[in-house]
Parts: structure tokens; C-alpha cells; sequence
């Protein structure tokens, strides 16, 4: 991947505004995004691409004619080709459970690197924390100084780490924040969300599918930066959580009338079973990316990236190769063949050998 930190202390130029998922636009708005993750009538799409090669590098000199688009199965013809940064509206959401105390010293010390690296001059940032529930550091800002503050003054929270709820809290600020700002005078921004914590949820309502799903309906960007117990949690078999007050194989609270319970209905009621059907869903639509937790589905399953860090040294290499990232990618517009309503299943491929390439695997239409 990117080795370097990447700065942006001076103007980030705007060679294109694009968004970081593919988004469905009408013929009359091809210069303008649109932003939606769903749209009726509208046949138009666009969708952001990262491209790198052989050792992890970002490519940045390629043409229009190196790239083939496809929308579930069907080849589709490059109406607009660019590359460049679009503005962003970024959250920053960082874990500060008591379960990663001995890591928020590296975290606070970040705060320049978070600043630095992600906030350009057209960009504007919030910073919210998260444990039993999420608080917003600061709103809003293009100000760096109020980013790296908020996040050097970091403060440790409870136990729990209720990150499904947390995520479906900013993927509904992000889409709200949206809505307040289409208007000609607001510029379009992608929509992005960094979040930085284990993958490991403890205690939230929100299930994991569910949280995807609108993610991709409201046409937000999940990039992820595993704290150092992560490391254990990818090579490990998920952790059965739940209390146990009762010898194993009984159940502690009775079941619905006329339902025979089993260990199913009780990974049903702690959200195992919306964890399985996300991974079901991503086992289908991703193939060939790695899903073996949550961060890693939500990352994959909205075009994202999940880095995984056990110092400060490579926290704040990712920090960079993030920001790296948001500020260097392709942007493919094209008028779909079919506007058939549901899951459209898109790939890109480049001609040059040895390439990789990361987008976000679909959009939705609705019917």
C-alpha cells in the first residue's frame, strides 16, 4: 500500500467532483453529482475507483481507454472520465472504550497526522467519539487546528463498544448533511466515514446488515483502521459475548410461545444471525475480498478499505494512506443499458497487467 504520509499543507486542487460510491445522476446533471444512493428516472452512474499496483502503490497515469466498466454482467460505454478530489464530508469516528485504554495515548498523538492527512482546503471534517454511546467532539470543520484538538483531547469512555450503533449514528448524519446541502450554491461532497476501532461490537442495537445496507442506500464510504486487538480478533473465532448466568445449553429466559428454543434463538436475539446474513450477502456480492469480520464487510461492501495497525508507527502510515486514497481516485460515468430496480452489480478492469482494483461493488435502483 502507500508507504508515505501524504500532506496536504497546501490548496488541494479540484480536478473533479466526484463521489466515493457509484451514484445514479441524471443526464441533465453529468457535470454534478448527484449523491443519492437511490434515484428514480435517472440513468446515469458514477463510480469512483482506486487503482494500484504490484507492490501497493497508487496509479495515477492511466486514460480513459485503459478502463472497461461493466453493470451486472453487461458492458457499459465511459460517458466522463476524470481524476481527481472531489470535497469531502468526512467523520472521523474513533473507539475510546475502556477496552482500548492503552492505545488512546497513540491516538491522541495522531491527531496532527489525522489533520494533516485528511482535511483538505475544500474538505470538511467532524470528529466524534464512541463506547456505551457517541459524542460529538466537534462538528463540521475545514479548520485543522479544531480537528487535531479534538482528537488530542481524547477521553476514555465505558466499557461497551457499541459500534454498529455508532456507525448507523453517522451514516445518518452524513445522509442528513446531505439533504441540507442540495443546493446549486453547496458544492456535491462525498460522503466518507474513518472509523477507528476494533471490530468487535459489544452491546449495540443495530445489527451489522442492516447498517451496511444503508450505508449503501445513503451512499457512504466506510474506510476502517483495526486498532491492535483486531490482529486477534481476524485470526480468532468470533467471541461469543453474551452473559453466561446459566450452565451451558440452558436457556436463561423463555422462549416465544410455540417456538422450541435452541442456541439459534439465542444468537437471533444477541444479532449473531444479522452478522451471518451480512456475510451471506458479501460472500455473493464480493468475491475475491476478504470478509472474515464486520470491519472488513463494511469496508468491502461500500468500496472502502480496512487497515489493519498494532503501532503507532502504523496507525499513522494508514492514517496517510487513507488520505492518500480519498484524495486520488478515478472517476467513470457511464448510462446503464438496464434501470431494473434492486442490486446492480458493477466491475471495472483495467488493461494494464498486474493492477488491482478497489470500487465499490454496486448500486441500488428502486423500483
Amino acid at each position: 500500500m502507500l508507504r508515505c504520509l501524504v500532506s496536504f499543507g497546501t490548496a488541494i486542487p479540484t480536478l473533479a467532483q466526484t463521489n466515493s460510491a457509484p451514484v445514479i445522476q441524471s443526464p441533465a446533471t453529468l457535470e454534478r453529482s448527484a449523491g443519492g444512493g437511490i434515484r428514480k428516472g435517472v440513468s446515469l452512474v458514477t463510480t469512483p475507483v482506486t487503482v494500484l499496483d504490484h507492490s501497493g502503490e497508487l496509479v495515477s497515469n492511466l486514460g480513459i481507454d485503459d478502463f472497461a466498466i461493466s453493470d451486472n454482467g453487461l458492458r457499459q460505454k465511459i460517458l466522463h472520465f476524470d481524476l481527481g478530489n472531489g470535497p469531502l464530508s468526512l467523520v472521523i469516528l474513533v473507539e475510546n472504550s475502556s477496552r482500548v485504554t492503552a492505545l488512546l495515548p497513540h491516538i491522541r498523538t495522531a491527531g496532527i497526522v489525522f489533520s494533516e492527512n485528511l482535511v483538505g482546503s475544500e474538505d470538511e471534517v467532524a470528529v466524534l467519539s464512541f463506547s456505551d454511546s457517541v459524542e460529538k467532539l466537534t462538528d463540521f470543520t475545514a479548520d485543522r487546528g479544531i480537528v487535531e484538538h479534538a482528537i488530542n483531547e481524547l477521553k476514555e469512555g465505558s466499557q461497551n463498544c457499541k459500534l454498529y450503533d455508532a456507525l448507523a449514528t453517522v451514516v445518518q448524519m452524513l445522509s442528513y448533511r446531505h439533504a441540507a446541502q442540495a443546493a446549486p450554491e453547496f458544492p456535491e461532497r462525498r460522503r466518507i466515514i474513518l472509523v477507528v476501532s476494533e471490530a468487535t461490537d459489544v452491546g449495540s442495537e443495530e445489527h451489522l446488515e442492516r447498517v451496511l445496507h444503508r450505508a449503501q442506500l445513503s451512499n457512504v464510504t466506510i474506510y476502517s483502521i483495526g486498532l491492535s486487538s483486531t490482529l486477534a480478533e481476524i485470526k480468532s473465532q468470533p467471541k461469543d459475548l453474551r452473559p453466561q448466568v446459566v450452565p451451558q445449553g440452558i436457556m436463561p429466559q423463555p422462549g416465544p410461545p410455540g417456538i422450541m428454543q435452541t442456541p439459534n434463538t439465542e444468537d437471533l436475539k444477541w444479532g449473531y444471525g444479522n452478522v451471518l446474513r451480512a456475510l451471506e450477502w458479501a460472500g455473493k456480492n464480493l468475491k475475491g475480498e476478504f470478509v472474515g469480520h464486520a470491519l472488513e464487510t463494511l469496508t468491502a461492501g461500500t468500496g472502502g478499505q480496512h487497515i489493519a495497525t498494532s503501532n503507532r508507527q502504523l496507525l499513522e502510515r494508514a492514517i496517510g494512506e487513507v488520505g492518500g486514497e480519498l484524495h486520488l481516485q478515478y472517476s467513470l460515468t457511464y448510462e446503464t443499458s438496464e434501470n431494473v430496480p434492486g442490486f446492480h452489480r458493477t466491475a471495472v478492469h483495467v488493461s494494464r497487467k498486474n493492477l488491482k482494483v478497489r470500487q465499490r461493488p454496486g448500486y441500488y435502483v428502486s423500483p
